[in-house]
């Protein structure tokens, strides 16, 4: 029975010495696979950087225009493809130019950063302009109002006269009673 296990244990002490040798060997592989140089080929119709910011702003715009109800009252609209019309771009012209942009990650964060800010600026514009165009019909209203209570107020008087004929009526009608 010594004999044996004697015996068994020099082959899984040879099985043990394989198995080092072939992790060793993977983990080497493994390391020399992988690099960090991950930047692409540059693509033949590559979108310059500052097309590139101005088509991402358009399609955040899109894609959160997408559950907004149109003019004609529609909702879940795919305005994408509206995007690569204006831009005469096709999908797959940005997705080799996006993902050429993605592995060069400095560039890729200026593009996204200055279309962000982009997009805040417009944002603010369209603020002031709501504003001031609310005030407009603020101020408009209040006119309208103003007129609508003068007018009133002298169709009262209009009828408070019409209304002495109809009460010196009714005395009449009461007294007779």
């Amino acid at each position: 029975m010594v004999f044996l296990m004697m015996r068994s244990k020099g082959k899984e002490s040879l099985l043990i010495d394989k198995m080092k040798k072939i992790s060793c060997l993977l983990i080497f592989t493994v390391l020399v696979s992988c690099t960090s140089n991950t930047i692409f080929e540059k693509p033949k119709d590559l979108i310059p950087k500052d097309t590139m910011r101005l088509l991402l702003q358009e399609m955040m715009i899109a894609s959160s225009a997408k559950f907004i109800k149109n003019k004609t009252g529609q909702k879940n609209i795919n305005y994408m493809p509206f995007v690569y019309d204006y831009f005469k771009i096709d999908s797959t012209r940005f997705e080799n130019s996006n993902f050429y942009y993605m592995s060069k990650i400095d560039v890729y964060q200026e593009i996204l950063e200055s279309a962000k800010i982009s997009l805040m600026s417009r944002n603010e514009v369209f603020k002031k302009i709501k504003t001031k165009l609310d005030s407009i019909q603020k101020d408009s209203t209040e006119v309208i109002r103003n007129k609508l209570k003068k007018s009133d107020s002298l169709k009262v008087v209009r009828n408070l006269k019409n209304l002495a004929f109809p009460d010196q009526v009714l005395k009449k009608v009461i007294t007779k009673e």
